[in-house]
């Protein structure tokens, strides 16, 4: 069985919808937490690597100092060891960087259900996607844009490797953990709780087949087998 090694960085996140649609594609899921705590790992013997959000910025020389060098170690490790990544929101912020882009603070983050417009020639689905960011990447010349809104590059790719700004994987309960420390974000933005929550659990079932494309796409362009 192929496998897939996700990092995450909070204890309330997990691959939610995009692990369901690598499990249907026949991979099997191991998790590590990434933090100042873990130990050293890697990635060899892996099929993929996917990393997951933050509520860390990639900029931040003190989170890049704790932990997050190391996690620019494990991306470079993966890229020698032809270990393809998915990167999300964080992870695909982290891709941007690792691959000489930039990452700032975006004038307009984005919270909540957006469609995003698919580059010419690009198979992007277009949603709508969950958002829950506060920066935006400038990509390399070495990337290739999948997807867009007016505010923010929302897919790329990098070689084998993939970056969405948006979280493909959410539901309402990790919806619901994020919101527990990050629900007055929610709210400056305009947005009320318990309608965000609903609205996330009415689109979940619609969002399974979006996920699965999206896993699929990524698979086709890493050159990865299906089971």
């Amino acid at each position: 069985m192929q496998r897939v090694l996700v990092l995450r960085h909070h204890e309330e996140d997990h691959a939610g919808l995009i692990g369901e649609a690598f499990s249907e594609r026949g991979f099997e899921l191991e998790t590590v937490m990434m933090n100042e705590h873990t130990p050293e790992f890697s990635s060899n013997g892996y099929d993929a690597l996917l990393i997951l959000g933050s509520s860390n910025a990639v900029y931040d020389r003190e989170v890049e100092e704790s932990w997050f060098g190391r996690e620019l170690g494990v991306i470079a490790e993966a890229g020698e060891l032809g270990v393809p990544v998915l990167g999300i929101c964080f992870g695909a912020q982290a891709l941007c960087l690792f691959h000489g882009g930039s990452v700032a603070p975006s004038q307009e983050p984005e919270i909540g259900w957006y469609k995003v417009d698919p580059a010419a020639g690009v198979d992007f689905v277009p949603g709508p996607w969950f958002e829950f960011h506060f920066d935006h990447c400038t990509l390399p010349e070495t990337a290739q844009l999948w997807a867009t809104t007016p505010r923010a590059v929302q897919a790329f790719s990098v070689g084998r490797n993939v970056g969405v700004q948006f979280h493909p994987e959410i539901d309402e309960a990790q919806l619901r953990g994020w919101l527990e420390s990050a629900a007055q974000s929610a709210r400056d933005f305009g947005h009320d709780i318990d309608e965000l929550l609903a609205e996330t659990a009415r689109r979940v079932p619609e969002a399974r087949p979006r996920v699965v494309a999206l896993v699929d796409l990524f698979l086709r362009h890493a050159g990865l087998a299906v089971a």
